[in-house]
């Protein structure tokens, strides 16, 4: 098979032949149809999250069930399904305390006595599966626990960014936050996560939606898909306008780029008791945090890891929400491209001007 490979971090991907195993015990050959670009990506292709080399990235991705191991009992060959890279054992205290997005997935990741799930087809050497998935390849071997079965009638290419885009965004105001109807939101940044938040917040019934970005193209895609108003990141005086505007501040302010200075305009957009609330991965050395005077005024600060997800549950229920018009993921894939484009995809994901792009596989078949 053909997949995009990190040789080295700050280098573009190569596109090489891989040779995948066959599936093990609970384990699911996916035939991948479509996988987004995401921006977490990225961080690890120019190597501001250091990767292991060589591996193959890409985690958000739909596809079609080609086999199965033994023991496999949540999906079957035929079925349309959805990747997700929170993969979980099922059993540990975050699984069963409904915090499944927090599992390490250990347990889903072959031993490593065991022989490797990718290899180079001209040698035989290892190549490491990022994320447990490994989506810019045009076969996926996975665990049951890293993918779940969705309606066939669901465009596979909007299938593929609720894997980690809407995921992400929508279980942020649906899990991690808890929106109530009638709170306000702001969410700084206006990419593909922060696209879905606001999809989301309106869903949800937010009462006034701030889309914060200082790129207008982003702002214009942010009111198509439910933002009362906007704000240029780039204003001295963005938090107070938000302030002002709100009388107060916000509810909940959704920071969604992974920038600290992004951090701080959720912090100083909250109204007293509001919660900012973290889902861009940020540098590793940074901090986020609240001032004592935040911390007095009853402001909280949390992260959500993947939108703190249940993606078995949230993920058929997104594909609803799609399939009902309510969620609009039309607006925020901007272009479809071969695997042969990859690197082009990246370069107009630094430039910043355009949401998501997804690669097609059949392309290339």
């Amino acid at each position: 098979m053909r997949a995009a490979i990190l040789e080295q971090a700050g280098a573009p991907l190569v596109i090489d032949h891989l040779t995948v195993a066959k599936p093990g015990p609970r384990e699911v050959l996916i035939r991948t149809v479509a996988c987004g670009l995401c921006h977490s990506d990225l961080h690890f292709i120019d190597g501001a999250y250091p990767p292991p080399t060589p591996c193959v990235l890409g985690h958000e991705a739909a596809g079609i069930v080609e086999q199965v191991g033994s023991d496999v009992h949540s999906v079957k060959v035929g079925d349309h399904v959805v990747t997700c890279l929170s993969a979980f054992c099922g059993h540990c205290e975050y699984c069963v305390t409904g915090r499944m997005a927090l599992c390490s997935g250990a347990e889903t990741r072959r031993p490593r006595d065991q022989a490797p799930r990718l290899t180079r087809t001209r040698d035989g050497s290892t190549v490491i599966q990022m994320l447990n998935l490994s989506a810019f390849a045009e076969m996926m071997l996975v665990h049951e626990h890293a993918c779940v079965a969705i309606n066939r009638d669901m465009p596979l290419d909007r299938a593929a960014v609720i894997g980690c885009a809407v995921t992400t965004g929508a279980g942020a105001i649906f899990n991690a936050c808890k929106l109530t109807p009638g709170e306000t939101v702001a969410v700084i940044g206006c990419g593909g996560v922060g696209l879905a938040t606001i999809n989301a917040a309106k869903i949800a019934g937010a009462g006034r939606i701030f889309a914060a970005d200082p790129i207008p193209e982003k702002r214009a895609l942010a009111l198509k898909l439910g933002a009362t108003d906007v704000i240029d990141t780039g204003a001295p005086d963005a938090a107070e306008q938000i302030k002002t505007a709100t009388k107060g501040g916000v509810d909940h302010a959704i920071e969604a780029v992974g920038r600290p200075q992004s951090a701080a305009l959720a912090v100083a957009s909250l109204r007293n008791g509001g919660t900012a609330t973290i889902l861009g991965m940020m540098p590793l050395n940074e901090r986020v945090g609240l001032s004592a005077m935040d911390l007095l005024t009853g402001k909280k600060l949390q992260g959500a890891v993947m939108g703190m997800n249940r993606f078995p549950v949230d993920l058929p229920r997104l594909v609803d929400f799609y399939m009902r018009g309510l969620l609009d993921l039309d607006t925020i894939i901007a272009e479809r491209i071969p695997l042969d484009q990859i690197n082009a995809g990246f370069d107009k994901m630094k430039a910043g001007h355009s949401a998501r792009s997804v690669i097609m596989f059949e392309q290339n078949q």
